[in-house]
């Protein structure tokens, strides 16, 4: 795995912290999200962090349960500025992603 620049994020990388976004938005753990979208807790952190896809009809679950437009998940805008929010809340001076 390499460290990329949050401008070079993959699909899975903008789902992912669009996805702990909105979970965070609706005052959700890990857990209480993993159990409300029916999948593990590993499974959630792994998808959360762009390490594995989900399925359309699982994104689609998703956007339902967080009240948002599927589309939303996928917003390149919306990641690249919470990512660099989080990497400023971490003192990391370059917002930076594990791909």
């Amino acid at each position: 795995s390499r460290t990329v620049s949050i401008y070079d994020m993959d699909s899975r990388k903008i789902f992912g912290f669009n996805w702990r976004r909105l979970r965070l938005a609706a005052g959700l753990s890990q857990e209480a999200a993993a159990d409300l979208f029916g999948i593990s807790r590993s499974h959630e952190s792994a998808i959360e962090r762009g390490r594995q896809n989900c399925t359309l009809q699982t994104q689609a679950q998703i956007a339902k349960i967080l009240n948002c437009a599927p589309m939303e998940l996928l917003n390149e805008d919306k990641a690249r500025h919470f990512a660099a929010d989080l990497a400023t809340a971490n003192g990391t001076p370059y917002p930076r992603v594990r791909r």
